[in-house]
């Protein structure tokens, strides 16, 4: 617990531009209910952007009604393989996850992977994560700074 304790204070700055963006999103109709699932408050019927959630800190901003929603990974709809649908709540929860660990770090990291595509590793974990519930870390564990991997 003092591990996710840990996580949500790092991440902090990240989860408070996800409120203040969710708050937005009240004025239009959204509506915030915790996650225990997946660590978040979560805006359901999030006015704004293409479909789908996105995530800020412990903070998930979701156009539809829930979490429990089927969808493609990045990769499928790429079409570079064909994957089984995922539920976007754990792809999301994965995202929490990769923003506690690098707090303040993770957007600048995300956007230098290449932002929201396929190319990008913390996309391809999510979606790694969601279809097997393991894997939500971007690089493997071997590349960590400070460890060698033999």
């Amino acid at each position: 617990m003092s591990a996710l304790l840990a996580g949500a204070t790092w991440t902090l700055p990240n989860t408070l531009l996800g409120l203040i963006a969710g708050t937005a999103g009240i004025l239009a109709g959204a509506r915030p209910a915790w996650s225990r699932r997946d660590l978040s408050l979560v805006f359901v019927r999030y006015p704004w952007g293409p479909g789908g959630a996105m995530t800020l800190g412990n903070v998930i901003l979701q156009t539809g009604i829930d979490l429990d929603v089927a969808c493609t990974t990045y990769a499928h709809r790429a079409g570079l393989c064909v994957d089984p649908h995922i539920r976007i709540g754990d792809h999301e929860r994965a995202h929490v996850y990769q923003y506690m660990a690098l707090g303040p770090l993770f957007l600048p990291l995300y956007f230098a992977c290449g932002g929201v595509s396929v190319r990008n590793r913390f996309e391809r974990a999510a979606d790694r994560y969601a279809i097997t519930g393991e894997g939500w870390w971007p690089w493997p564990v071997g590349a960590l700074p400070g460890r060698r991997s033999d």
